[in-house]
């Protein structure tokens, strides 16, 4: 009787193991199921987007677009990614990327061209803003990122980190959060501003070294009436 009771115990000790085990793996894969999906939703499923101030559209019926058309008029719009970013220089970029609509991207650029459309019966002053949500391996060190509105194109990059002075030929990020803030005025009904965003990685900036190879940014963009600090 005694080497039964023994081997009972040890069946119920081998069986209760195998319970924790096969627990301990389910928490595990929950685990890393909840973490692949906030990865997902914040770097694929988080393409760049651009959101419009609801009070914009509820009130003063300011509308996003790609094409330019009310049929198509919408308060958020999302562009294409790419999946690889090598370094270019600005100088290999096209010259008419300011015609496209919609994502229209190219070998290492993202390009993204859409509307604002005023189809109220005032005029309204708007701000739009490009935030950095995120940068890994100081990849935004390195980023450019260009913004044609109406035609009028200015290039953006991070201050140098050795001199704190712009890069050449650019203007500099408003902050390390905020690359890009600025007020329209005068907005005014039936009118249409066109903005088109660009953005590449810079060859011939000091800071795009090995370092930053396997770094990810993820930016979006935001229209408002007023801007918040």
């Amino acid at each position: 009787m005694g080497n039964v009771e023994v081997d009972a115990k040890s069946v119920y000790k081998r069986k209760l193991f195998i319970r924790i085990i096969k627990i301990m793996l389910l928490l595990l894969i929950i685990l890393v199921s909840v973490i692949y999906l906030f990865l997902y939703i914040v770097y694929d499923g988080g393409r760049f987007t651009v959101s419009l101030d609801k009070n914009l559209s509820n009130r003063k019926n300011i509308y996003l677009s790609e094409d330019g058309k009310l049929k198509n008029k919408t308060v958020k719009l999302s562009a294409d990614t790419i999946d690889y970013m090598d370094n270019i220089s600005i100088h290999w970029l096209p010259g008419n990327l300011n015609n496209g609509t919609g994502s229209h991207n190219g070998d290492n650029y993202i390009a993204y061209s859409f509307y604002l459309i005023n189809a109220g019966k005032e005029k309204v002053h708007y701000w739009y803003e490009l935030d950095i949500d995120d940068s890994i391996k100081r990849v935004d060190d390195a980023i450019r990122v260009m913004i044609y509105h109406n035609g009028d194109r200015t290039v953006y990059a991070k201050r140098n980190r050795v001199t704190k002075q712009p890069e050449p030929n650019t203007t500099a990020f408003k902050s390390d959060s905020v690359a890009v803030l600025k007020q329209v005025k005068n907005f005014k009904p039936k009118q249409k501003d066109k903005f088109t965003i660009v953005i590449w990685l810079e060859g011939d900036d000091p800071e795009c070294k090995n370092d930053l190879l396997g770094g990810e940014i993820k930016m979006h963009m935001d229209l408002t009436e007023e801007h918040v600090e």
